[in-house]
């Protein structure tokens, strides 16, 4: 009995004084129950148990808020609390965030017009559709391209801003709906240009330091602008304080970082995105926030990066993944989390809070199934195979798979490189791959048959993990590599090479 009015004073003391930072909330209150905020331990366990049977090895970290409280949280490991995640085209959110900020400050209003920030970057024949073009229209994707821009931005020459520009803009700004990446790098552009720093610099000391979020990185074009409409890397428990920042309309902690005013805004029906009732991309478009069923909002990036704002039910759902099928998980939260939220606390279930921290505690990507070793395996270990030309630079190949110890070894350009590999379990390491640059990994193998040994490699800062099949002939080896989720093609490498 004590321990449930202990629970609801601290309820009433979040709900009546404000909600601190979900690390705050961590500390204090690791063992609050969903069911002390309004949900049920067997809600979120058959979210999760569902999402594991549809999505098996593509969700990668749960994070849910509810009155501002952790209630449940998870990684699939090797993802785990600390490492930041790629957030695709998540990151548009944040730069929008930017420029609601700067117009808070006064250094641009969202009517001024692209052309006048960019005087000396302009082509010399000006449309008058690239004329009237403004920051609003870069906020809601309504640019007048008739497609998506990014690809021709980027191949217009040395400067990004100069390609962008010089662009066909075949419909009257405001008029026409194309999701536009070049868009989000416009607006980044437009920050560095009346502030003088970084899209990431300008957010640092603004967002991301009383947000908590420690190290953030964000990519940057060739002249140093960061790319706006993706390239942020952020860990999962920073995606969900940036959404309960906009549930609580911009405030954090008594301080208002972002104005009110511009939430509303930002995060409310600016343009039509399409018709079709049963999708999620086609309820509508803010700034750089999509529109859901349900009077929910979100930002999101490509192969499943969520930030979900519920301001009806006053709950932030944070998601990693590395899916092809985004839709389908936000099914699965309106079908099993959004029916279950009630105002009220629930009473206390021990048995079912118990099965859930045990599932969270011990969620997995599987690892390569097979045997642990191979009579070929002792015919190769050791012994160098020079690769034919391929797209990795990878010169030579050599593997240790004899022992308790299995591990391969390459050569390319940036010097020899060693993986370890794990059997039932995966063996950490660091690879340079030439498209990705060097990525933390972590590596699981098995020999599924007597030639071919199988590895599988979680990039795990990323949405990616990559097979690859080692397929041993005489003196001959055959490597193929396919990703699980890519933009273009999912085959990743195939490449031939000899042994003496």
């Amino acid at each position: 009995m004590k321990n449930s009015i202990h629970i609801l004073l601290l309820v009433q003391i979040f709900i009546f004084t404000g909600c601190p930072s979900p690390d705050t909330v961590k500390k204090s209150l690791e063992s609050i129950t969903p069911e002390s905020q309004g949900i049920s331990s067997q809600a979120i366990l058959n979210f999760i148990e569902a999402a594991d049977n549809r999505h098996k090895d593509e969700l990668h970290s749960f994070m849910l808020l509810r009155y501002g409280n952790i209630i449940a949280q998870g990684w699939w490991a090797p993802y785990n609390p600390e490492s930041p995640h790629q957030l695709y085209s998540l990151s548009k959110s944040f730069t929008s965030s930017a420029i609601g900020i700067a117009q808070d400050e006064g250094l641009l209003s969202i009517d001024e017009t692209v052309l006048s920030f960019f005087p000396d970057d302009a082509p010399d024949s000006i449309s008058v559709n690239l004329r009237s073009m403004r920051i609003r229209d870069l906020l809601k994707m309504n640019t007048g391209h008739n497609a998506d821009a990014t690809g021709r931005m980027r191949k217009g020459g040395d400067s990004w801003v100069e390609g962008f520009l010089a662009l066909p803009v075949e419909h009257k700004p405001g008029t026409h709906f194309v999701y536009n990446s070049a868009a989000t790098y416009m607006l980044s552009a437009i920050i560095q240009k009346v502030t003088g720093e970084t899209l990431l610099k300008y957010l640092t000391p603004r967002l991301f330091e009383p947000l908590g979020i420690s190290n953030p990185s964000w990519e940057s074009d060739p002249d140093g602008i960061n790319l706006g409409g993706w390239g942020l890397n952020i860990r999962t428990k920073d995606i969900a304080g940036f959404g309960q920042l906009y549930l609580q309309k911009g405030n954090w902690n008594g301080k208002q970082l972002i104005s009110k005013e511009w939430i509303e805004e930002a995060t409310s029906y600016q343009t039509s995105n399409g018709s079709n009732p049963d999708s999620d991309w086609e309820q509508g478009y803010g700034y750089q926030f999509w529109l859901c069923r349900h009077n929910i909002y979100r930002g999101d990036g490509a192969f499943g990066q969520y930030c979900i704002i519920m301001p009806e039910h006053d709950a932030v759902i944070a998601i990693t993944s590395g899916t092809n099928d985004m839709q389908s998980i936000l099914n699965l939260i309106w079908e099993y989390l959004l029916p279950s939220f009630q105002t009220n606390a629930l009473p206390e279930d021990e048995k079912c809070y118990s099965a859930l921290q045990n599932k969270l505690s011990q969620l997995n990507l599987s690892t390569v199934t097979g045997e642990k070793s191979s009579p070929t395996a002792f015919v190769i270990s050791e012994k160098p195979y020079t690769m034919e030309t391929n797209d990795a630079g990878i010169k030579t190949i050599i593997f240790d798979l004899s022992g308790n110890d299995n591990s391969f070894s390459f050569t390319n350009e940036e010097g020899s490189q060693k993986v370890p590999v794990g059997y039932g379990s995966t063996k950490k390491g660091i690879v340079s791959f030439p498209q990705l640059g060097e990525q933390v990994v972590a590596t699981s193998g098995a020999w599924t048959s007597k030639n071919n040994y199988r590895v599988k490699m979680h990039l795990y800062e990323t949405p990616f993990f990559i097979t690859f099949d080692f397929l041993f002939g005489d003196n001959i080896l055959t490597v193929q590599g396919e990703r699980n989720v890519s933009l273009g093609s999912e085959a990743f490498l195939q490449m031939k090479g000899e042994t003496q």
